[in-house]
């Protein structure tokens, strides 16, 4: 065994000249970044690499298994169905609509390698929240499974596809244009070759929605730089964590690795398929797929199938810390968990270190507008700064900035704005928007932060009206919008509740008319009928009198907080919400 090393001096190995992570100023855009000299030019490149695993389990759900070699050539096949069957060309929308199924990893990588670029929709959202991210981004085929194919069908607009294809749907898929997965394959050459598409690194290659503060979904653009510079942050993260533990990885002459990874958050989100599913199909993991989140289930899973590393929202871990049947299974095998999305609950590092010894834990801060991964926390610099967002990423730069967008001094609260060649290129036909955020090569993330002399990174607050529940972004004026619309509501404050496990639960108070006698669950059926499940509020504060404005006549938001929650410093975990119910 080698010996361990400190963090400062595994990034030493690593990324001089010649060596597996170099470091090199690239142009992107008209834009300079340093980026990962080795990085594969494209996700083809990365597709083709895992073909070397071959018969390794790569994506595992109940009691099925995928090997690399199975999902390589199904990939091929269905890039070729998509190019043949249905015209596909490089530079085409192709829509995914399913939960964490191996035929999402399938049709994602398949749409990509052809040039063409992968739309990932939130499985969660309603019929007309699906249909507006199919028309808004002028996608021409979509994949989806049974439940959502369905919700499409019945949506009754017009989405101008070419075709759907229908996965796991059961019967027959029915409707014009509409096919079933097995069809779709059962027409493709059995052993295709995935045809060089001629792509680029700074190609187009995928478009995430993320909520917008008028209610309407934004999608942001990104490349196959920018998903690559996240592959890579994954892979020198690990290798940095062998070197700190005394192993030589893979990069330096060690041995091949087997990562088993458990995966209980989504893939349509950036950090299930940016730094879950993409890095483990480059690196050789087994991804561990869930059909809900179950903190039991994860534990049997983590016994059964000898996980090494998980990656969800903090309360998930602390939900299988401190579960009842914890000490009922054997967790020998994990070496890391990685949490992010939500701050950490105060005590969770301390019952790692109590219940998991010896295994590395990390908090990372990122964005969908920046491929995923920002900063992380890890070793003895999160046991300095608990509290913290972690360092930047070698290819990240971190700076806050004031409102006029000058650049502050350490320990100085603004705006917390990120340069690298894993920002995305801007938001899909919405320049005025691109403009307000990405400017310079900088994104402007709309959180408020301060770097400390150290260059850690403390995030503070929110520029933006938004909260985070259990990692989906609800901005709070599009619920207030949708109270606002029942005939009984006067006025309406969006806010989080705190939640042991999600991190945050939506909550409102509302102002009803005189005399109103609407109560609490009408108000959230009336929710329910207009918003995505995870944007409904849990709770309401029904209220006669006004909200209190300050005098800009804004409501103030905070004094409605401190109102209702008694944020304790420490929290148990309670029965209620999961933070990946199948949707």
């Amino acid at each position: 065994m080698a010996p361990r090393l400190s963090r400062a001096e595994a990034h030493a190995c690593l990324v001089g000249p010649g060596l597996p992570f170099e470091l090199a100023e690239i142009e992107a855009r008209g834009i300079r970044a340093r980026d990962w000299k080795n990085a594969p030019p494209s996700l083809a490149a990365v597709l083709d690499r895992s073909a070397a695993y071959g018969e390794r389990a790569f994506l595992v759900l109940d009691d099925g298994r995928l090997s690399y070699a199975d999902h390589h050539s199904l990939v091929c096949r269905f890039a070729q169905a998509l190019h043949e069957r249905y015209g596909v060309d490089r530079g085409e929308r192709v829509a995914i609509a399913m939960r964490n199924l191996p035929e999402w990893s399938v049709a994602f990588w398949a749409v990509t390698a052809i040039g063409a670029i992968a739309v990932p929709l939130n499985a969660w959202l309603t019929a007309e929240e699906l249909a507006y991210c199919v028309v808004d981004s002028g996608t021409c085929v979509i994949v989806a499974d049974g439940k959502r194919a369905d919700l499409l069908a019945g949506c009754g607009q017009d989405l101008g596809l070419r075709g759907t294809v229908v996965v796991r749907g059961g019967g027959d898929a029915g409707g014009a244009g509409v096919a079933r997965w097995e069809d779709v394959l059962a027409g493709a050459d059995p052993a295709p070759v995935l045809p060089d598409a001629g792509i680029a690194p700074d190609d187009d290659a995928t478009i995430f929605y993320t909520s917008g503060t008028t209610g309407t979904p934004k999608g942001a653009v990104g490349t196959h730089r920018n998903l690559i510079a996240n592959i890579m942050t994954v892979a020198y993260r690990g290798a940095v964590r062998q070197l700190c533990r005394g192993v030589t990885p893979v990069w330096l002459g060690g041995p091949q690795p087997h990562p088993v990874t458990l995966v209980p958050v989504p893939f349509f989100h950036v950090t299930g398929c940016h730094s879950i599913m993409a890095p483990g199909l480059f690196g050789g993991s087994t991804l561990v797929l869930m059909h809900r989140w179950d903190p039991e289930h994860a534990l049997a899973l983590v016994e059964r199938e000898r996980v090494t590393n998980i990656t969800g929202v903090p309360g998930m871990v602390l939900q299988m810390l401190e579960s009842p049947r914890f000490a009922a299974h054997d967790t020998s095998s994990l070496i890391a968990v990685n949490y992010g999305g939500t701050p950490p609950p105060p005590r969770l590092l301390g019952r790692i270190d109590a219940l998991l010894p010896g295994v590395d834990a990390e908090n990372g801060y990122g964005l969908t507008e920046a491929s995923s991964l920002v900063s992380y926390n890890a070793g003895e610099s999160y046991r300095r700064h608990p509290d913290g967002a972690g360092v930047p990423t070698p290819i990240c730069d971190l700076r806050i900035v004031d409102e006029a967008g000058a650049a502050l001094p350490a320990g100085a609260r603004g705006e917390v704005c990120v340069k690298g060649p894993n920002i995305v290129r801007g938001y899909w036909k919405r320049h005025e928007a691109s403009a307000e955020t990405f400017r310079d090569g900088w994104l402007h993330t709309g959180d408020i932060g301060l770097l400390d002399a150290d260059g850690c990174l403390f995030l503070l607050d929110r520029a933006k009206d938004m909260l985070i529940r259990g990692g989906e972004n609800v901005y709070c004026v599009e619920v207030e919008n949708a109270l606002c619309t029942h005939p009984q509501v006067l006025d309406a404050a969006v806010i989080g509740k705190p939640h042991p496990v999600l991190g945050q639960e939506v909550a409102a108070v509302v102002q009803v008319a005189p005399g109103s006698a609407v109560g609490e669950a009408a108000l959230i059926e009336h929710c329910r009928a207009r918003l995505a499940a995870f944007k409904v509020p849990a709770a309401i504060d029904l209220r006669s009198e006004a909200l209190p404005v300050n005098a800009n006549g804004k409501v103030v938001k905070r004094q409605l907080q401190e109102e209702l929650f008694a944020i304790a410093e420490d929290r148990s975990v309670c029965g209620g919400g999961r933070a990946n119910d199948e949707p």
